[in-house]
């Protein structure tokens, strides 16, 4: 597949450079001035110039760059708006680069997520057709991904942080190995770790148990999680628990947001009267704001 669409071809006149082309390019007017980056993380990613992903490139291509640009880079490069498989291939490499900062490795993984949860969603589309211009990235290039971050997950030599990072990344892409990773993870007694599994619940059957256990947890990021992955796959044994959050008035609020929205796959009787409580004590918008758009789902649903 043609990564470089004609836009690309005219505007630098490499037609035919593929994915080696696109990497080296420099731009004439966005590389000049790092401030640029500001205006990309201001803007709504679909008001993005189509060159975004070329200025990104040479963000992150240069060694010498500061650190907090090449982060910010990074994370951009990975929105589903510019993300194609010469950002992969730079981030991919970013990743597995030792000598690369933790921060910026870590972050270079994590952009991974929104493509590798897009094609995993649409992989009937990939088998029955065999065509990838509406996805992200090749399929060449998701494979590669994949392979690359099952081995870097492996690799006891990389950081606790980045194996994690690792984790949470490919989970939205689940492969066979991941169900004895996120196990272990979970019962390694580690709370980092946990954190790192029961965030990947959210993404994999087969954990209804062990969310049941988190959502006990005193670990505030641990319960958030489980929170969030017993909505996902509409959990009733989980409802209680998510009850208790809804009507304890001292809740974290982020905590409180996301049991608001559990509410909503969450098929309990319950349910509506403890949001409509919610609804008449708080007096915080982003609350408000949360628990009538759970209403109105929940009246669109059942």
């Amino acid at each position: 597949m043609q990564i470089l669409t004609q836009k690309y071809c005219a505007e630098y006149s490499i037609k035919g450079a593929g994915l080696d082309g696109l990497k080296n390019l420099k731009t004439k007017n966005y590389g000049e001035n790092m401030s640029k980056l500001q205006e990309f993380n201001n803007t709504p990613p679909w008001e993005w110039p189509e060159t975004a992903d070329v200025f990104f490139l040479e963000v992150l291509q240069n060694p010498d760059g500061k650190e907090e640009d090449r982060l910010l880079a990074a994370e951009m490069a990975g929105n589903f708006v510019v993300i194609n498989d010469a950002l992969a291939d730079v981030l991919l490499n970013i990743v597995k680069n030792s000598n690369e900062s933790e921060g910026l490795r870590c972050k270079a993984v994590i952009s991974f997520g929104a493509a590798l949860d897009y094609i995993y969603i649409d992989m009937d589309e990939f088998a029955e057709f065999d065509e990838y211009e509406d996805f992200a990235v090749t399929e060449a290039m998701y494979l590669r991904i994949i392979k690359s971050l099952k081995k870097l997950y492996f690799d006891g030599t990389v950081s606790e942080l980045v194996r994690r990072r690792t984790l949470e990344a490919s989970i939205r892409s689940p492969q066979e190995y991941h169900s004895g990773a996120v196990r272990a993870a979970y019962q390694s007694g580690s709370e980092n770790w946990m954190v790192t599994a029961v965030f990947c619940m959210t993404y994999l059957k087969g954990f209804q148990q062990e969310i049941l256990e988190a959502l006990q947890n005193k670990n505030l990021d641990i319960k958030y999680h489980a929170v969030q992955a017993a909505g996902n796959w509409g959990m009733i044994e989980a409802w209680p628990y998510i009850r208790d959050i809804l009507s304890d008035q001292n809740t974290d609020i982020n905590l409180l947001l996301a049991a608001v929205d559990a509410t909503v796959t969450i098929e309990h009787d319950d349910a509506e009267s403890a949001l409509n409580e919610l609804l008449d004590s708080s007096d915080d918008d982003d609350i408000i704001d949360a628990v009538e758009e759970a209403l109105a789902m929940r009246d669109e649903f059942y």
